[in-house]
Order: structure tokens, then sequence, then C-alpha cells
């Protein structure tokens, strides 16, 4: 099966203070269900109040990130038969969090 990547940046969610726990309890509904059904792999959200570094070959530590990386918000990672049915998980997501999801496959590897 292939993993599939659904995802979406902070500043899409925009919410009341009286919808964000609504949102969160949907959102935590559909995370089970795709636990339940043995397709979900990993997901959470960016801390975004850390900022990220760039760890060099050497184990230098710089602030200097690559151009154009920011990655933030929420996101989810399942294992999924076809991309039809990663579609139906990432409008199940998008539902619930009010928001357009992304969609992108992970190339396969197979050592992991």
């Amino acid at each position: 099966m292939t993993k599939y990547l659904i995802s979406f940046p902070s500043e899409a969610m925009v919410l009341t203070e009286e919808e964000f726990p609504l949102v969160v309890a949907a959102a935590h509904a559909v995370i089970d269900e795709a636990k339940a059904a043995g397709v979900y792999v990993f997901g959470g959200g960016i801390e975004e109040r850390v900022d990220p570094v760039l760890v060099a070959g050497d184990g230098s530590v710089s602030t200097q990130i690559y151009p154009g990386s920011h990655l933030k918000g929420g996101f989810t990672v399942l294992e999924l038969p076809t991309r039809a049915d990663a579609v139906e998980w990432a409008r199940k997501i998008a539902v619930a969090c009010r928001c357009a999801q992304e969609l992108r496959e992970f190339m396969y590897d197979p050592a992991s």
C-alpha cells in the first residue's frame, strides 16, 4: 500500500474561538476512524512557536532554513490501497477541519 500525506497550512484554518473545539472534536473523530480502519500511520501539528533549524552534514546548526521552506499547520499520514481512497480521506479531513487539504503521495521505499 502507498502512504499519503494530507496536510494544510495553519493560515488556511480560520476559526472563531467557539468553532475551534468543535473542529478539534471533528478532526479527532476522523483520526479515530482512520485508526479503527487500520490506515493511520502518523499525524499532528507543527509547533510553530519553536523556530526550525537547519542541521548540516558536519553537525553545524543554522537558523537559515531552505529557501521557500515554510512547513507549518497540520498533517496526517495514511497508508491506503488507492489514490481514490486517499482523496476520500482527505475529503473527510477537509470537512472536519473546515479547510481544504493538500494530498501528496510518498514514493515507495522498500526499506520503510
